[in-house]
Formats: structure tokens, C-alpha cells, sequence
């Protein structure tokens, strides 16, 4: 059964709509600046992408925020935006076989801090009684299940930084396998707090720069570390048959899918790139296609040096080191960890449909460990198929690969 995707809901550090999003790419624009969220007196890292004038009262009632970590609030938005962009009633919803596939990397971070705080202060048996339902990373979809009225399979894949697309991933599995017509599928992250910057920091993951265009320049010789962001993304995934049926507008169809694990170390990848190089050679495979047919990789490529390293070594084993175009979205708005993969792919499928290169923005000096072919100007570019890779904490791999809708074969 062949997979679509039928619309998509995001908020994002570069925006949330259509136009914006598209804008953003168009004027290579960065996202990152000086982090806002808490004071950062004797703080080594100073710079994040936050999702710029939001307003979380302006959004949800005082009830609804007792029981909504950040993270929940940004999945929330995001599937109600993806839900209005691809047609589809509450009705609809709720006496169709639709699931709910959108999940965190770390999930309400925020709501562990200060509850945290609240238990030191006062008591531990005091705390908020929505303190665990607002910090499990379930929540983030069951919340969006409950608030659409979806009543098919509920699950939140977490693989650290694959997460997202590893939500995309199973949640195109399930739909081509019969057992749902319609996924929700993506990721939310809010890990921008004390906590989220300072345990990126001490295992010095994290970019030390104070200039918001030498901070998270991925493939760059001078990169030293990335830069955190912040947001979520969400795809509406459907069979063919339902899309047609219903008349939807599809964006793009889902083709690939390739997942596995280095089984290697906590955070280092493998050194030989050799299950990267796997993963991708997974989904191209069950594209059915040959390598020589993508014409554009979206690369995880998140500004830290063994990253960007391998994952090199990995597409250049596949494609070579000049044919297909390379970038990454997190040169211009950070890394979303749990949800980068579903976002990237969102800013994707729309330069796809737009005729043009996501960019690799602020990229100047060259390492020629990562000399790969890379989209440095959003450059006019036709997309026919592009793979989309994520590499998570934990050695897991996962990787997509889109095909633009009706394109003849």
C-alpha cells in the first residue's frame, strides 16, 4: 500500500506556516540568538533557537497550562495546524482508524525542574499532581490523541535524536502494512532550561560561540558543538487510497524507510560510519530504487565533530563525494533533538515543492574529512526523491526517503 503525506503542522524557530517556513530557507535566515528562557550570568553556553514571541497564555487557558508542559503545549499546536492543513474533522477522526505516532526526546524537562524546586522548598509530598503526567514523554502524543479524538495505535518512539523520524518511519510501516488509514506522526522538544543546556554543556556537546553565525555551521572544519533548538513538527500520514478518496492535497509520499543500531557507545557513533551507511542503504532499498535516483540528502549533520565526520564517510560510501546535493537544517535553527528529523523533513518536502535547496547556511572554512557536494544557497534545484538521515544518542540510526507526488516511473 503506497504511503502519503497530506499535510503537516510545525512551530518552529524559523515559523510555523507554509510561507514562513519557506521564506525562512529563501533568505537563509538564522535562527539562533542569545537564549532568553533564564539569566545567563557565569553561564559557557549563551546561544539557542527558541520559538521567537510565544506567548503560552495567549494559546491555552490557566487549567490547560496546569496540566501542559512546554513540550506538550508545542505538539499540541502543531497537530491542530496539521490536522486544519489536511482537511480532517474531528468526526472524521474519531470514526476512522487513526493513530497518534509523535514523541520527545526528552519530554517536560521544564516540569522537572520545577517541581524539583516546589519538593525542596515545601515537600515532596506536595508536589503538583500533574507533575508526572506533564514529564512523561507519552504524554506529548496521548495529549494530542485526546485532544483530536484519535482512538487507533497511541506510541511514542523514543531513540533520543532519530526519535521523530523514527515516529515517521514505523507510523509509514503501519499504514503500508493495513493497520491504520491516517498517523499523526512527528516529534516536540522544550529542552531549552537550566537542566537541557547545562547537561549538554558538561558532556560538551554543546557550541561555546558567542556569534549566532559561527555557532552551529555543520560540516565546517571550526564547529564545535551544536546548538540546542527548539519546537515540533508534525506529518499527516495516509494511505493513497484514503487521500484519494477524500480528495486530499498530498505533498509528497513516503517511499523508504531504514532503521538500525550502532551498538557501539551511549553517545559516540561508530567509528567505520558502517551502520549510517546501513541505515540509509535500508531505505533505499525498500524505495526501490538506486542510489543514483536521490537527488538531495538532508543530512543530520549536527555541528559536532565525530558527527559530522562519519556521517560524511557514511554518504559519500553510498553517493560519492560530489553528486548528490548535502545540507543540514540545523545550521539554521539549531538541533530540535526528538523532534529534528520530522521538522527537517517538513522544511524539505516544502523546498521539494518549491524547486529548490534547503541551505547549509554560515558554512566557510572546509574540512576535508566532510567534503561532500553541499547546498550552501538555496539554490533553484529540482527534487525528485530526497533521504532524510537521523543519528541518535544511543547508536540509533534512522533514515526516509520522500519522493515527490506523481512523479512518473
Amino acid at each position: 500500500m503506497r504511503v502519503v503525506v497530506t499535510g503537516f503542522g510545525a512551530l518552529t524557530p524559523l515559523g510555523s506556516t507554509r510561507e514562513e517556513l519557506i521564506k525562512a530557507m529563501r533568505e537563509e535566515k538564522c535562527a539562533i540568538d542569545e537564549i532568553s528562557r533564564y539569566p545567563l550570568d557565569d553561564r559557557e553556553v549563551t546561544l539557542a533557537a527558541e520559538v521567537k514571541d510565544y506567548d503560552e497564555e495567549k494559546e491555552f487557558s490557566r487549567k490547560e497550562l496546569n496540566r501542559l508542559d512546554r513540550v506538550n503545549q508545542y505538539a499540541l499546536l502543531a497537530a491542530r495546524r496539521a490536522m486544519e492543513d489536511a482537511k480532517i474533522s474531528r468526526e472524521e477522526i474519531e470514526n476512522r482508524r487513526v493513530g497518534v505516532y509523535i514523541t520527545s526526546g526528552i519530554g517536560g524537562l521544564r516540569t522537572i525542574e520545577e517541581d524539583y524546586q516546589r519538593g525542596m522548598k515545601r515537600s515532596f509530598d506536595k508536589l503538583s499532581p500533574y507533575f508526572i503526567p506533564k514529564a512523561i514523554i507519552n504524554s506529548v502524543g496521548a495529549n494530542v490523541a485526546i485532544d483530536m479524538g484519535a482512538h487507533g495505535a497511541c506510541l511514542s518512539m523514543v531513540t533520543a535524536c532519530a526519535s521523530s523520524t523514527n515516529a515517521i518511519g514505523e507510523a509509514y510501516r503501519a499504514i503500508k502494512n493495513g493497520y491504520e488509514e491516517i498517523i499523526f506522526a512527528g516529534g516536540s522538544e522544550a529542552s531549552i532550561t537550566y537542566l537541557g543546556i547545562g547537561g549538554f554543556t558538561s558532556m560538551k556537546a554543546l557550541s561555546n560561540s558567542k556569534d549566532k553565525n559561527r555557532a552551529s555551521i555543520p560540516f565546517d572544519k571550526d564547529r564545535n558543538g551544536f546548538v540546542m533548538g527548539e519546537g515540533a513538527g508534525i506529518l499527516v500520514l495516509e494511505s493513497l487510497e484514503s487521500a484519494l478518496k477524500r480528495g486530499a492535497n498530498i505533498i509528497a509520499e513516503i517511499v523508504g524507510y531504514g532503521v538500525n543500531c550502532d551498538a557501539y557507545h551511549i553517545t559516540s557513533p561508530s567509528p567505520s560510519g558502517k551502520f549510517a551507511r546501513e541505515a540509509m542503504d535500508y531505505a533505499i532499498k525498500d524505495a526501490g530504487i538506486s542510489p543514483n535516483e536521490i537527488d538531495y540528502v538532508n543530512a543530520h549533520g549536527t555541528s559536532t565533530n565525530l558527527n559530522d565526520k562519519l556521517e560524511s564517510l557514511a554518504i559519500k560510501s553510498i553517493f560519492g563525494s560530489k553528486r548528490v546535493k548535502v545540507s543540514s537544517s540545523k545550521s539554521q535553527m539549531g538541533h530540535l533533538l526528538g523532534g529534528s528529523g520530522v521538522v527537517e523533513s517538513i522544511l524539505s518536502i516544502l523546498a521539494m515543492n518549491e524547486n529548490f535547496l534547503p541551505p547549509l547556511i554560515n558554512y566557510k572554512n572546509k574540512d576535508e574529512e566532510c567534503d561532500l557536494n553541499f547546498a550552501l544557497k538555496a539554490e533553484d534545484y529540482k527534487i525528485n526523491y530526497f533521504l532524510k538521515n537521523s543519528l541518535g544518542f544511543g547508536g540509533h540510526n534512522a533514515c526516509l526517503i520522500f519522493k515527490r507526488y506523481l512523479l512518473w516511473k
